[in-house]
């Protein structure tokens, strides 16, 4: 929301929450952004939502955080236009289940030598839309599961606005270094470093 904040070509219109402690809602409110609450059976089983979305003017839809799976009606609606950022490189660690702590700790178990952050378009199935964005951290022997969330967390405030930007704009990315790509983009962890 910080990234947008002065931006007059791209604003964030709505923050839609299923939990009513969720810090982004703070947040929403700290920039004067409109939020809703839902709860899962009227999210899943009607299109009360659509409604709502509509009424802000909604285009795109940007998830991060949030764990239930996305309605069909929801995903036909808004196809090509809703982006999840997962915390690691998909498509190892993805599926149902597979977030938080929980993808830190089987990348710790598994050995990986590198983690990073995964940017995809949202389709039906979890974590399996078309990846446009990944970039990469070293994983070190003696990182810890909360370790590896603080690198992979990094990524993520770097990297995640930027890509919404480029990808909203439908224009190609600048990267920190001034370098530009193209979607898909892959950045791996010695360029981080």
């Amino acid at each position: 929301m910080e990234y947008f904040a002065l931006r007059q070509d791209i604003r964030v219109g709505l923050v839609v929450s299923n939990r009513s402690d969720a810090p982004v809602l703070q947040l929403a409110a700290a920039f004067h952004i409109p939020t809703r609450i839902i709860e899962r059976q009227n999210f899943t089983q009607t299109e009360d939502l659509l409604a709502q979305l509509e009424a802000f003017q909604v285009e795109y839809i940007v998830l991060a955080g949030f764990l239930w799976k996305i309605p069909p009606y929801l995903v036909r609606r808004f196809e090509g236009r809703m982006l999840n950022i997962h915390p690691a490189l998909l498509p190892k660690y993805g599926g149902k289940g597979m977030y938080g702590m929980h993808v830190h700790e089987a990348v710790r178990q598994s050995g990986d030598r590198e983690t990073g952050i995964t940017i995809h378009l949202v389709n039906e199935r979890y974590d399996e839309g078309a990846i446009l964005f990944q970039a990469c951290c070293p994983v070190f022997p003696e990182d810890s599961p909360a370790e590896i969330a603080k690198n992979v967390q990094a990524l993520e405030h770097v990297y995640f606005p930027l890509v919404v930007d480029a990808f909203i704009q439908k224009r190609p990315m600048q990267l920190p270094g001034g370098e530009i790509a193209d979607f898909p983009v892959y950045i791996p962890a010695q360029v981080i470093l």
